[in-house]
């Protein structure tokens, strides 16, 4: 019986547990079967898809590229566009009741129309009384508000880190806070010799207890552990107010300052009614003891724009200032 050659010496590698390579029968080149065992371990196994039942497999779909920049840019025109077109509605819409001289239940045919308010503001415009009342206004506003900024964000740290001062001056400031500061506007005839110094007091304490309360709350409502872990690395008392105190309050005082300032200008404009010579409001009030409806509505709006202008500043500043809080993207 005839034998293949090799076959007995494969047999042989096999049993052996030795392979033998295609162009060397004789065994000359032998690899273990352990180190190819070895190095198929090293090497990376697919992952296998999960299937369902019928053996389908479920991939992922393909994901897509979003551009978030581009679309925030969009939502940002897209809510402008919005916000004109709305004051451009009511706008079109005072126009036609006015015009129209209707008379639902409320009687519209008594206001003047967008076209006269437009007329009597160009004509306010081109004078230079109507720049001085302007100006006065925003004097009075700037020096009431920024004076109670300082004193209320002073005062509503020590109200809220001191028990002492607490005690002293928390019932005083609980009492007087309640009292409308238009209320207060005999006193300041009163009290001050001057009326412009009045009515930047009737400012003052407009805006001063939305600034005081807000920082009182925002510095009793800081985690105690923040000034633990300062004071345990040997900080002073000055460095845990400005490293701690100060920048964890900060959201609070901005949020205090946006209210002061809008009860500021409602204040002001009341106090300059009552008892002024020059402003927005005296003007405004002048304008309807003389029937001049049109110049009434060219004060108000303008009240309405110097209102958003130094609140949009508030707001601005606060944002720049508490940059490292999270924002929410809007969808």
């Amino acid at each position: 019986m005839s034998t293949v050659p090799g076959a007995h010496t494969q047999a042989e590698a096999t049993a052996a547990g030795i392979e033998l390579t295609e162009n060397d029968p004789a065994g000359s080149r032998r690899t273990d079967n352990s180190t190819v065992a070895t190095a198929e371990a090293t090497l990376p196994k697919a992952t296998p898809h999960p299937t369902l039942g019928n053996g389908t497999e479920l991939t992922a779909p393909p994901t897509e590229t979003v551009d978030t920049e581009s679309t925030t840019g969009r939502s940002v025109w897209v809510s402008r566009a919005i916000r004109i077109a709305s004051v451009a509605a009511a706008i079109g819409v005072w126009q036609v009741l006015t015009a129209g001289d209707l008379r639902l239940w409320l009687r519209f045919d008594t206001l003047p129309t967008v076209t006269e308010i437009v007329a009597e503001f160009g004509e306010h415009l081109g004078t230079g009384q109507y720049y001085l009342d302007v100006a006065q206004s925003l004097v009075r506003i700037v020096t009431g508000f920024g004076l109670a900024a300082v004193v209320g964000v002073l005062a509503g740290i020590g109200l809220g880190r001191s028990r002492l001062l607490a005690d002293v001056f928390g019932p005083l400031a609980e009492l007087i806070r309640p009292i409308p500061a238009i209320a207060l506007v005999p006193v300041a005839i009163l009290l001050f010799p001057s009326d412009e110094s009045g009515i930047v007091f009737i400012t003052f304490t407009a805006s001063l207890f939305p600034v005081l309360v807000s920082t009182r709350h925002a510095t009793r409502a800081l985690p105690t552990i923040w000034e633990d872990a300062v004071r345990t690395l040997g900080a002073s008392r000055r460095e845990v107010l400005t490293r701690v105190v100060m920048p964890g309050i900060l959201p609070g005082v901005f949020s205090g300052l946006s209210v002061g300032m809008g009860v500021a200008w409602i204040c002001l404009i009341s106090a300059e009614m009552i008892s002024g010579r020059l402003g927005i409001g005296y003007r405004t009030w002048q304008s309807y003891t003389i029937v001049d409806y049109p110049a009434v509505f060219v004060g108000m709006i303008t009240i309405g724009v110097l209102g958003f202008l130094t609140s949009g500043i508030v707001e601005l500043a606060g944002r720049r200032v508490t940059r490292w809080l999270p924002r929410e993207v809007a969808a």
